[in-house]
């Protein structure tokens, strides 16, 4: 299970942030964010080398996908295919509006079930892909949503439970050096392992990396990137500039 937060206000001089920490499976190679995909180059987005796919990734156009496992789903399964690949499906368009109405005209039956978040400057969208019939998409609301494996701000999660009323009261970042009060907590390992949202190492699984992206209304995008649990890595800015400049076509 990953975290995703993402904070929606068109208008502002910095309309989405958002956070997302990976959990996964320690022995799972993956590299940083890059350009790593030839015939994708308005893409930077980490890669999993297992299935050759992302968790998150940023075109050039500023749009932002992630992909996130739901409940009972981790890992692959014969005849299906890699949910790494759908991140990038939706970095092929030129908007969140546009990569979720392609997300649903998929056949969700080709994935193990998934939730993906796509957001832009204007709008966020998330969806659900249960394994059936057509992905479901939602808008999101202007504010702040924490999606994981279950639906967006859904109580249910005792992750969600547990850290969503802080993040909500926690003042926002202000890009592009305070980022202070969500570094906080994205980094808290304490309580139970269901609830964490830096989940500490166990039976090999943990939080893997972590990120923290900007779009900022006129300039260039953000991506701070921590190559290991946020409590104890160093963030650092991912090269953006010759790939991701707001506004171009």
């Amino acid at each position: 299970m990953c975290t995703v937060v993402l904070l929606a206000r068109p208008g502002h001089a910095w309309p989405l942030l958002l956070a997302a920490n990976r959990d996964e499976m320690l022995e799972r190679v993956w590299d940083p964010p890059g350009t790593h995909w030839p015939e994708l180059p308005d893409v930077v987005a980490g890669r999993d080398r297992s299935g050759g796919g992302t968790w998150l990734g940023l075109n050039r156009q500023g749009v932002v996908a992630a992909v996130l496992n739901r409940p009972g789903s981790l890992g692959p399964m014969p005849g299906k295919r890699s949910r790494g690949e759908l991140p990038l499906l939706g970095l092929a368009h030129a908007s969140a509006a546009a990569a979720a109405g392609a997300m649903a005209g998929l056949d969700a039956r080709a994935w193990r079930s998934f939730n993906m978040v796509l957001a832009d400057r204007t709008e966020a969208f998330f969806v659900r892909g249960l394994g059936a019939g057509s992905p479901q998409v939602q808008r999101l609301a202007p504010g702040l949503h924490m999606i994981t494996a279950r639906d967006p701000d859904d109580m249910a999660s005792p992750r969600v439970a547990r850290h969503l009323p802080g993040l909500r009261a926690a003042p926002p970042p202000e890009p592009p050096d305070d980022w202070a009060a969500w570094r906080t907590l994205i980094a808290d390992r304490s309580g139970a392992v269901e609830s964490q949202i830096n989940v500490v190492p166990h039976a090999g699984f943990g939080t893997v990396c972590s990120s923290l992206i900007g779009l900022s209304a006129g300039g260039e995008p953000l991506w701070l990137f921590a190559p290991g649990p946020p409590d104890r890595t160093e963030f650092a800015p991912v090269p953006l500039r010759e790939t991701c400049h707001a506004g171009q076509p």
